[in-house]
């Protein structure tokens, strides 16, 4: 079974690409480079790709920069540091980058079906702090039936399914389940800030560091300042 994995270089979508090597798919890779802060996670994604033998690895390149909007795309709007987990949960935060994720389907959905693939595996999570809109159930239940009325394959009976087995799990559960499908945290990348070293105090460094400190372990990026 062919399967288009969308991956960031970041642990949720590193275990994704394992659960769905494990799964049995043949996989194909996709990143995209929107001129994002952290373009870094772009090395991982490569590293990662490389280290679990996929089909292919291909990164669309285009730029968000032109619109701004968040914190991920323009310079100007600080990134938000040293917040706790109850503040993450209060608002969606300036890191969102609009429409993001229906930009990142609509790209791995072409290719998926002009490769015949039968799947899309995307690493959403809906009980993440961040809590951006589209990371929900509802609207991946709205993005499958724009898959089903929008295309060929949509239209012979046959979409292209979109796969998200980390919809439902805490930050900690997937750790663990990473750990049971051997995922090479190494090699990720989950750090906002842009730096060649992850700063620690992002959002996204909290969430991370913090999971790894639920479980009792010790995650093995380094940082340049460790919040937990």
């Amino acid at each position: 079974m062919k399967a288009v994995i969308l991956l960031s270089g970041g642990l949720d979508s590193c275990t994704v690409l394992y659960q769905a090597l494990a799964e049995g798919c043949e996989c194909y890779t996709i990143s995209f480079d929107y001129q994002q802060r952290h373009r870094r996670e772009l090395h991982s994604a490569l590293a990662i790709a490389q280290k679990a033998n996929v089909i292919q690895h291909q990164v669309v390149s285009f730029d968000l920069r032109q619109w701004g909007g968040s914190a991920l795309t323009d310079d100007s709007i600080d990134l938000p540091t040293g917040r706790s987990l109850e503040e993450m949960s209060q608002n969606i935060p300036v890191t969102y980058v609009p429409a993001r994720n229906t930009i990142f389907l609509s790209f791995a959905l072409a290719y998926a079906e002009t490769i015949k693939a039968e799947r899309i595996y995307i690493g959403v999570n809906a009980l993440d702090y961040s809590g951006y809109p589209d990371c929900r159930p509802d609207y991946i239940k709205a993005m499958q039936e724009v898959f089903r009325l929008g295309t060929k394959q949509g239209l012979e009976g046959k979409p292209v399914k979109i796969v998200t087995p980390l919809l439902y799990l805490k930050k900690a559960e997937i750790i663990q389940l990473g750990n049971r499908l051997g995922v090479p945290w190494e090699l990720t990348w989950s750090c906002y800030a842009g730096g060649d070293v992850a700063c620690g105090v992002c959002d996204s460094c909290r969430l991370r560091l913090a999971a790894f400190a639920e479980l009792g372990l010790k995650d093995p990026l380094p940082y340049a300042q460790n919040s937990n």
